[in-house]
């Protein structure tokens, strides 16, 4: 028998739905990390509250659960630089995905120590994985001009709905009602499944994808392992010294956390936009830039408490049941991604009849809806979470118009925020800009964990209220200042 490597000259290439059999082991790969992370995404926060697990109040169980996604689009850029600079992009997703695989086990463990050893494990290995997969969808392509090249993203990016829509209806059914440690082991069998596949199909990849782009030399291994040493000692005196005085208590872990998490976006965009070396025109679109980031920053804080804030008052404040029929609370982490997969060809086609039209809203504009949007559904939010005052429920159909309107608000403005930040990118940090954009999303969350530790209560309609006047007014303002932020962005449109 031939070897699957070989084939005759006439015989038609295999391909995945058109496109590079490649993408079929990414898009599995992609799919099932998707089911592990949003399965146990969906446990977390019921988790930490509960009495089976470390029985947290509502505000602490949110602060984690936002410093945990905000660590996961923080470490995207180192896990970029991993691949970029050390191991090449296929070797770090294997590296990450048996990281993952780890870490979903050791929350499996029980123990508040391994608990939260396993969420570090998870963070940081999706990091990794999240920088480099998607490097590797473009190397099956020839250069960004091959006509399948965007196909080939939508169809990588449905793994992404698919595994995150099934993940709560099993781990979470199976983890609310049998056993929450038993949820976490199945997300380690999801990401298994995922890596073995990966594996498996890893000879159908692009040979680009095992090179190390710029790897580093002898003297920066030095120096970075150096500096990575120094840090590491900091780290342990300080904790030492505050772990044996005994002071330490666990917002001594949560509240660095969250600062970091807030510096270093910062940090980044002001080291950007104080670099001598770029142009004028590439200075101005970094301030056109900052405009976006701090709006994106703005949505991701509200949207990402669909999860947490959300998720609890479904828990405490909603009936779970319809048409007689009861179900999980991690359930509701399945309405976004069937929305998405349901709008987003409706959304897609709007733009393109407006496009023919001449009509087609500007970049400035879609994001302006996207922040609109999502204010307006903490608007709705604050309804029920009046209703429920006097302990009474509500119908789940609730959330599931709250999570319909953020969902349209996240159509309009993420993927144009994905496409913007590869047009404004200064080629100097072309290759980092992504990263950057993540940040927002790690802002973002680090405000609502700073909000939360700082004993403010998110599921009071007076702050969410707050909030939802927060994305309205940036929204506003944005709209008021397009045509200073057109002026910065120079030839993007």
């Amino acid at each position: 028998m031939a070897s699957s490597l070989t084939k005759a000259p006439d015989t038609p290439e295999k391909t995945f739905f058109g496109h590079p059999r490649g993408l079929a082991p990414l898009f599995m790969t992609e799919m099932w990390e998707r089911f592990s992370f949003y399965g146990m995404r969906a446990l977390l926060p019921l988790y930490l509250v509960s009495g089976e697990g470390p029985h947290l109040s509502a505000a602490t169980a949110t602060a984690i659960y936002s410093i945990y996604l905000a660590m996961v689009y923080l470490l995207t850029m180192p896990g970029g630089w991993f691949g970029d600079r050390v191991w090449g992009a296929r070797k770090t997703v294997t590296i990450a995905a048996s990281v993952i695989m780890v870490g979903h086990l050791t929350l499996a463990l029980p123990g508040t120590g391994s608990f939260f050893a396993g969420l570090a494990l998870v963070a940081f290995g999706s990091g990794l994985l999240k920088a480099n997969i998607s490097t590797m969808v473009g190397h099956l392509y020839k250069g960004p001009d091959d006509p399948r090249r965007d196909g080939g993203f939508t169809v990588f990016y449905m793994g992404i709905n698919i595994g995150s829509f099934f993940a709560p209806l099993v781990i979470g059914t199976v983890g609310e009602n049998v056993n929450w440690h038993l949820g976490f082991a199945l997300a380690a069998v999801g990401m298994a499944l995922g890596l073995i596949q990966f594996l498996i199909g890893t000879r159908h990849l692009s040979e680009r994808s095992s090179i190390v782009p710029k790897p580093l030399s002898a003297q920066e291994r030095s120096s970075v392992l150096a500096k990575g040493l120094i840090c590491l000692i900091i780290a342990a005196v300080f904790y030492g010294i505050v772990v044996f005085s005994g002071a330490f208590t666990q917002n001594w872990a949560l509240y660095p956390i969250t600062v970091l998490g807030l510096l270093i976006p910062i940090g980044v965009l002001v080291r950007m936009k104080r670099d001598r070396e770029l142009s004028g025109l590439e200075q101005k679109k970094i301030s056109g830039y900052i405009w976006f980031f701090v709006a994106a920053a703005v949505f991701w804080m509200i949207y990402d408490q669909g999860g947490s804030t959300m998720s609890l008052f479904g828990e405490n404040s909603t009936t779970n049941s319809l048409l007689g029929f009861h179900f999980p609370t991690s359930w509701y982490q399945s309405v976004n991604p069937v929305f998405v997969m349901a709008l987003a060809p409706v959304v897609a086609w709007i733009w393109l009849a407006l496009n023919k039209r001449g009509k087609e809203p500007t970049t400035v504009v879609k994001f302006v809806s996207g922040l609109f949007l999502i204010g307006v559904s903490f608007f709705v939010f604050m309804l029920p979470l009046m209703s429920t005052t006097d302990g009474s429920r509500v119908s789940p159909m609730w959330l599931v118009a709250i999570y319909f309107v953020q969902t349209v608000g996240e159509l309009c403005l993420s993927p144009v925020g994905l496409s913007v930040t590869t047009k404004m990118a200064p080629a100097k940090y072309a290759s980092q800009m992504m990263g950057v954009w993540f940040l927002a999303v790690t802002a973002g969350d680090c405000v609502t964990s700073l909000m939360s530790l700082s004993g403010v209560n998110l599921n009071k309609s007076g702050m969410v209220g707050l909030e939802a006047a927060l994305a309205v007014v940036a929204a506003i303002a944005v709209w008021m200042y397009r045509g200073k932020v057109k002026e910065l962005m120079g030839d993007v449109r």
